[in-house]
């Protein structure tokens, strides 16, 4: 059974796979590699875990690992991860949503298919108003959660 990777083996996949008599390939589509200059890559991390951004749009499992690990580099895994309770952070579909789970980072909007035009439409469609919905219910839960002025 040939098994296409994008970028990250999925290793549950395949010893599920072997566990089940299949002899697994691995067909890797393409690989990442740091870019020469971090530096573009660092700074955006860094707005992201400090402040600047206020949506955050995720398209791969690979994107969620490279910040992820560009911020633990950094120092700034936990504010990155505290500061997107207060950004709207959007996933393409299910795979990439499960990354950001693993690292401790919400999904505010995923769209119906995991395509780049419905992920675009979607955050146009929607974003504001969770944005405006997910901070206020962070102020309430910052205020003690009475909800009053």
């Amino acid at each position: 059974m040939a098994v296409l990777e994008y970028g990250v083996t999925n290793e549950e996949l395949t010893t599920k796979l072997e566990s089940r008599g299949a002899e697994v390939l691995r067909v890797a589509l393409y690989r990442w590699a740091p870019p020469n200059d971090p530096r573009p890559l660092q700074k955006a991390v860094s707005r992201l875990a400090t402040s600047g951004v206020d949506i955050v749009l995720f398209t791969s499992r690979r994107q969620v690992e490279h910040v992820v690990m560009t911020a633990g580099e950094l120092g700034l895994a936990d504010a990155l991860v505290e500061r997107a309770r207060l950004m709207l952070v959007a996933s393409i579909g299910p795979v990439c949503s499960e990354a950001l789970r693993r690292h401790g980072l919400p999904i505010d909007l995923e769209p119906e298919h995991p395509k780049m035009g419905h992920l675009v439409v979607a955050v146009a469609q929607r974003g504001p108003d969770r944005l405006r919905a997910k901070r206020a219910a962070h102020e309430r839960e910052r205020d003690g959660g009475s909800g009053e002025a």
